[in-house]
């Protein structure tokens, strides 16, 4: 599965959905995120069950602030619709592998339960 671009208007239905989704924020004059860019697209050929996600920051500022990115690149993974992955910095291939092997083992059941508990406080 090819990336998909995210929009302000996509964003909250893409990532509201099961599943996993990996979220790219980046800018076209951003080096590190021009060197990140292959490593997302293979991951995004080889893991076609999990929606590999790109927001254009110089086009989708709004969605930048609304998630604090003050550094590019940063990635984020969601799954059922829960941010459980949030780093700036580009990752080489093997951590990103590394990535969707902690966001696929999370039981999710704990998570759920353990945001409830922090917003109980």
């Amino acid at each position: 599965m090819a990336t998909v671009n995210l929009t302000t208007e996509t964003f909250d239905e893409t990532v509201g959905k099961d599943g996993i989704v990996l979220v790219d924020f980046w800018a076209d004059w951003c080096g590190p995120c021009k060197r990140f860019a292959p490593i997302f697209e293979q991951s995004s050929d080889s893991k076609t069950e999990i929606v590999h996600a790109k927001v254009d920051t110089e086009a989708e500022p709004e969605l930048g602030m609304k998630f604090g990115v003050t550094a590019i690149p940063t990635l984020m993974a969601f799954r059922d619709g829960i941010m459980v992955f949030n780093q700036a910095g580009a990752l080489p291939g093997p951590a990103l592998q590394q990535l969707i092997d902690a966001v696929e083992g999370l039981d999710m059941d704990e998570v759920r339960t353990k945001i409830a508990e922090a917003q109980s406080k």
